[in-house]
């Protein structure tokens, strides 16, 4: 079927062309298909589909599905660049998205850790144990040096410059960055491969640095287990991921003064508006001394 060809092209030329993650890919994918199977639930094809079609999708999706804003705003973001990708190559087909607007989304902080609930959460991670040492390696230089969780797994040794402390990092994009790594991170990574990932290996080879019981790559859903594992012994009541270290990397950073472009360059983020949600916490911060030091604060 043309569509199902289109779609395949489609993804191919996120891969190759644009050279999305495998995370990113997935994403764009999986959107276009919710987007198909509404489609063909209509009797309708998606290489002849209306700008109509699609806001009955989003409005399908937030009233049926109750899905939110930004949610819809990135199926909106795949589909759009599915149709921009098809017109361009192919000049019969019209993109239907050029007058659909996205829809405004609220800019808030993503939750976050205090440095008092990030001194619990290491705290209660033992170095005694090999695969415990492991995990709180990964955890600190997820917080160390504001890692995604996908950068993180894909660490090879030959990644880290231990004299001078810093990691390359291939992120989004396959766009290389220098991130500095804390000393405690560096201490724990050198305890980690000395004496727990030979002990975890075994016999085995693997070129990555954080390894599997089964001497694998560790995976992202590996990840984000463990580390709700270790938050259920701290009682701390938030909802936590790998990403909310990076969330506490960069406000931890922004609340003692880090200069936003920094910020930015450190999380590898290409839009300086993707880094700004943080500066409310400036905002913030500047109201409280206001409030404070003011006489009519």
């Amino acid at each position: 079927m043309k569509e199902i060809q289109a779609i395949k092209r489609f993804k191919r030329f996120l891969r190759v062309e644009k050279g999305l993650s495998p995370n990113s890919i997935y994403s764009y994918t999986y959107d276009l298909k919710k987007f198909n199977e509404f489609l063909i639930s209509q009797n309708k094809n998606i290489l002849a589909a209306t700008q109509d079609d699609i806001q009955q999708f989003l409005k399908f999706e937030k009233n049926k599905k109750k899905n939110s804003t930004r949610t819809l705003a990135r199926s909106l973001a795949a589909i759009r660049q599915f149709y921009n990708f098809i017109s361009n190559n192919n000049e019969e087909i019209e993109n239907p998205t050029e007058k659909i607007e996205s829809p405004q989304i609220e800019k808030t902080l993503p939750d976050f850790l205090t440095e008092s609930e990030i001194n619990k959460l290491f705290n209660s991670i033992s170095e005694n144990d090999n695969y415990e040492l492991r995990d709180k390696a990964i955890f600190e230089l997820l917080y160390s040096s504001g890692l995604r969780i996908t950068e993180a797994i894909e660490l090879h040794y030959s990644d880290i410059n231990f004299e001078e402390q810093y990691i390359t990092i291939t992120g989004k994009g396959n766009k290389e960055r220098i991130v500095p790594i804390g000393t405690e991170a560096v201490r724990l990574l050198n305890k980690y491969i000395r004496e727990s990932r030979k002990k975890i290996i075994g016999k085995r080879e693997s070129e990555y640095l954080f390894i599997s019981k089964k001497g694998s790559k560790l995976n992202r859903k590996s990840v984000w287990r463990l580390l709700k594992n270790y938050v259920t012994r701290t009682k701390i009541n938030k909802n936590i991921t790998p990403h909310t270290l990076r969330h506490s990397f960069a406000t931890h950073l922004i609340e003692n003064g880090a200069d936003l472009r920094a910020v930015q360059e450190l999380l590898g983020h290409t839009d300086i508006s993707t880094t700004q949600v943080y500066t409310h916490l400036v905002k913030e911060k500047l109201q409280k001394i206001h409030k404070r030091y003011h006489p009519k604060g």
